[in-house]
C-alpha cells in the first residue's frame, strides 16, 4: 500500500502558482513546495507541470534545481518526474559513477512490471539518444554485463500460474550449478532473465524445500565478488521486493554517514505503491518505525519532504 496522501480535489492551476511565489522574492519558500508537491500523485504532479509550462513558459523542473540545492533538490526533482522517466534517469546516474550501481539496474529490471519496464526502456531512449541496454553494455564488463544486459531486456511473462515440473528441474539445475561453483553458466541468467516472476519463486521455495536452504545462501562467497552479489540482488528483487527493499533502507540509515541517494531512491520509488508494506517490514526487523529513524538521521527540507511522502509531515 502506498503511504502518499494526496487530496482528491485540487487545481494545477493554482498549485503552479503557488509553487512559482515561493519561488519568487529573495528566498525560496521550501515548505510551501513541500507542502504542495509532497501531497500530489503522479498524475497531478504532471498536470501542475503542464499548468506551469503553459502559464510561465517554464519547465517546472529547471526552476526547482535552479531554487534548490542538495539532497532535497535532488529527491525533489526525481519525485516531480514521470515514474518512467524518473526511473531512466536513476539508472543512468547509477551507470555514470565510477563503479556503476548495478543495485539500481536490477531494481528497475526485476520489480517493476514488464509494461513499467518497456516504458523506463523508451523513457531513457528518448531522453539519452541511447537504448538503456547500450549504456548497461557500455559501462560494465564479464559476467555483470552478461547478466544485467539480459534483465534490463526482459519482458517477462507476467500473470500468476506457473509450471511444477519446470520449478523442480530448474531448483535442480541451480542447486548444480551452486555446487560446481558455475556460477556464471548461462544457465544462471538464462532462468533469471526469461522466467516470470511466479515461475521463478516457486523455483526458488522448491529450491528450499529440498535442499534446506535459500539459494541466496548457496550463492555466498568472496564480498568482493561483485558478480555473486549482482546474482543475490537479482533473486532478492524478484522473490521479495518488500524485503529487499527494508534491508536497502536499513543499509543506507546505519551506514557510517547516512546515504541520502539510496534512502530517497526507496522512498520516491515506492511511496505511490507499497511503501506502507516496507514500513511495516522495516519495524519488525529493525525495533524502530521508519518514520523515525528518518527524522533521527536527516535533517532540514530533505527530512521535512521525505516524511511528508510518507504520510507524516513536520511542516
Amino acid at each position: 500500500m502506498a503511504t502518499l496522501i494526496a487530496p482528491k480535489q485540487f487545481s494545477p492551476v493554482e498549485d503552479a502558482e503557488n509553487i512559482k511565489k515561493a519561488c519568487q522574492g529573495w528566498g525560496t519558500d521550501e515548505r510551501a513546495i513541500i507542502s504542495i508537491l509532497g501531497h500530489r500523485n503522479a498524475i497531478q504532479r504532471k498536470l501542475i507541470r503542464m499548468a506551469y509550462e503553459e502559464i510561465y513558459q517554464e519547465d517546472l523542473i529547471k526552476q526547482l534545481k535552479s531554487e534548490l540545492s542538495g539532497d532535497f533538490e535532488r529527491a525533489i526533482c526525481h519525485w516531480t518526474l514521470d515514474p518512467a522517466d524518473r526511473d531512466a534517469v536513476l539508472t543512468n546516474s547509477a551507470l555514470q559513477k565510477a563503479e556503476p550501481d548495478y543495485r539500481v539496474i536490477i531494481e528497475t529490471a526485476c520489480i517493476r512490471s514488464p509494461e513499467e519496464l518497456l516504458a523506463v526502456r523508451r523513457a531513457y531512449r528518448y531522453r539519452y539518444k541511447h537504448s538503456l541496454e547500450e549504456d548497461v553494455a557500455s559501462h560494465t564488463t564479464g559476467y555483470i554485463r552478461k547478466l544485467l544486459v539480459a534483465v534490463v531486456s526482459a519482458y517477462r511473462y507476467d500473470e500468476d500460474e506457473y509450471d511444477t515440473e519446470i520449478a523442480h528441474s530448474e531448483a535442480d539445475i541451480l542447486y548444480q550449478k551452486i555446487q560446481e561453483k558455475a556460477f556464471n553458466h548461462e544457465e544462471f541468467i538464462r532462468i533469471l532473465s526469461t522466467r516470470s516472476k511466479a515461475q521463478l519463486k516457486a523455483t526458488f521455495n522448491h529450491y528450499r524445500d529440498i535442499h534446506g536452504t535459500s539459494i541466496t545462501k548457496g550463492l555466498l562467497g568472496d564480498p568482493a565478488d561483485d558478480y555473486l552479489a549482482a546474482l543475490r540482488t537479482t533473486i532478492r528483487c524478484i522473490k521479495d521486493p518488500q524485503k529487499y527493499y527494508a534491508k536497502v533502507l536499513r543499509n543506507a540509515i546505519n551506514t557510517v554517514g547516512t546515504d541520502e541517494e539510496a534512502l530517497s531512491r526507496v522512498i520516491i520509488t515506492r511511496a505511490e505503491k507499497d511503501l506502507k508494506d516496507v514500513k511495516e517490514l522495516y519495524f519488525k526487523r529493525n525495533n524502530i518505525a521508519l518514520d523515525d529513524a528518518i527524522a533521527r538521521d536527516t535533517s532540514g527540507d530533505f527530512k521535512a519532504f521525505l516524511l511528508a511522502i510518507l504520510g507524516r509531515d513536520e511542516l
